[in-house]
């Protein structure tokens, strides 16, 4: 167990162990990855699972380039992340974007798109999974889907 303090009190968080492989990947969406893709996928699944949630990493050839951390949405993380990598002078097009958290809206894939991610990994289960499918889908970017949420307090 991980234990955290925090005002009036303590959480209580399981260490994850899972650590995301090709074999645990669903395919969601018509497009999928290229190898360099789901190599750069799971390479940024490990970096998501030991930063702090709600948290949105960008990967590129094995390179982080950015990461948003600690966030109360997903698309602060997004927007935190695009403009760390911006203002390091990394280039986005052909990037890659892993989630702790699946998105209910299409918001992140469509704010991702228009930075120049081609790829996605997040663990899935929203009731809405099909609405970040669909724009996906519209819009030739591959989507995996993990099944497991590495959500880190």
């Amino acid at each position: 167990m991980q234990v955290r303090t925090c005002l009036n009190g303590i959480l209580l968080q399981e260490k994850d162990h899972k650590t995301d492989t090709s074999a645990d990947l669903s395919h969601a969406t018509n497009t999928k990855p290229s190898e360099q893709e789901l190599e750069d996928l799971l390479f940024a699944s490990k970096i998501c699972k030991h930063t702090k949630s709600n948290t949105i990493v960008l990967a590129k050839n094995k390179q982080l380039c950015a990461s948003g951390t600690g966030r109360t949405s997903r698309v602060d993380a997004l927007n935190q992340a695009i403009h760390k990598a911006n203002s390091f002078n990394f280039e986005l097009k052909g990037a890659v974007m892993a989630s702790d958290a699946f998105f209910p809206f299409p918001d992140c894939v469509e704010i991702a798109d228009k930075a120049g991610i081609t790829s996605v990994i997040q663990p899935g289960g929203s009731i809405k999974d099909q609405l970040s499918i669909d724009y996906c889908n519209e819009n030739g970017i591959s989507m995996v889907m993990t099944g497991t949420r590495h959500f880190k307090h």
